[in-house]
């Protein structure tokens, strides 16, 4: 099977969802969160997440995250996850219990996929405070791929994770998971990257970007947002491919993220900056837009 088939088959298959020029819509993926340890990249943003989340939340924002949320390659199970990060889930699930969040699973968390395993892990957690089950995401399903519909314009806007691209991270998830816990996690902690990785083979990312570009040109130009490469990307009205990478939350000090409000569409960074009196704050910066996503064609 094709990169063009899984994605065509994901774009099928995809959740679809209305917004409208009223909508508030932010979109992260790649938060890879850990259990805090050495290897957990996610540990040394997550204030930096859970502020900007925060603000969402009482900005009545929809959540939707992109895939490998959590990093199910290096951790043998989520309980492992949720313990390390508990307020970060606790907030998520107020965004659940609004009935605004939406999950993708991508190829870190890939297990996902098996509604049985989300049923298990994700929808209830052991408190060992109360020593009970308490709920975390009841009756919660996690996708292959969502599409956005404009209740007005019936344009749609694509969202994957982008790993369909990828054909060893899609096809042998399992061995790279394998290789991940036996090998590159130990060599982490020391500094050691992993080469499998797209977010560190230039040239790997690249062709998977050719990819999905040649899709997007396949089917209409349909606006497409995905993730798994780490790489920020944002296209103007004029470029010829309306691609969108949302970038991820592991990048040294910053995370970058998609925001969809009153029509437009922004590439967005919330980061560690100091103030003239000195004082640390994390603050929001606008990469690039906003552009109309009327302007798409």
């Amino acid at each position: 099977m094709s990169s063009q088939t899984r994605l065509t088959r994901a774009y099928k298959n995809a959740k679809r969802i209305d917004f409208d020029d009223s909508s508030k819509i932010v979109l992260f993926s790649d938060c890879h969160r850990g259990d805090n340890s050495f290897a957990d990249d996610f540990s040394n943003n997550r204030n930096i997440y859970f502020h900007a989340l925060k603000q969402y939340y009482q900005e009545d924002y929809t959540y939707i995250e992109l895939g490998d949320g959590d990093e199910l390659w290096e951790n043998l199970t989520f309980e492992q996850i949720l313990v390390a990060h508990k307020n970060v889930f606790q907030l998520m699930q107020m965004f659940h219990n609004k009935h605004r969040l939406h999950r993708i699973w991508g190829n870190h968390d890939m297990v996902y996929r098996d509604p049985a395993y989300v049923k298990k892990h994700l929808f209830e957690y052991f408190d060992e405070r109360d020593g009970c089950n308490e709920p975390l995401f009841p009756d919660i399903e996690l996708h292959e791929a969502i599409v956005l519909v404009h209740r007005e314009t019936q344009k749609e806007i694509f969202l994957s994770h982008g790993h369909q691209a990828d054909w060893w991270n899609y096809l042998f998830w399992r061995w790279s998971r394998f290789l991940v816990r036996i090998l590159w996690k130990p060599l982490q902690v020391v500094g050691i990257a992993d080469p499998t990785s797209p977010a560190k083979n230039y040239k790997e990312l690249m062709k998977i970007e050719r990819r999905i570009k040649k899709w997007i040109a396949a089917n209409n130009n349909i606006m497409t947002i995905v993730g798994h490469t780490h790489r920020p990307r944002f296209a103007h009205p004029e470029d010829k491919f309306p691609f969108f990478n949302d970038g991820s939350c592991v990048h040294p000090r910053s995370i970058t993220g998609i925001e969809i409000e009153n029509g437009t569409i922004s590439l967005i960074k919330w980061h560690i900056a100091t103030s003239e009196d000195g004082v640390l704050q994390i603050k929001r910066s606008i990469l690039e837009g906003p552009e109309k996503l009327s302007s798409y064609q």
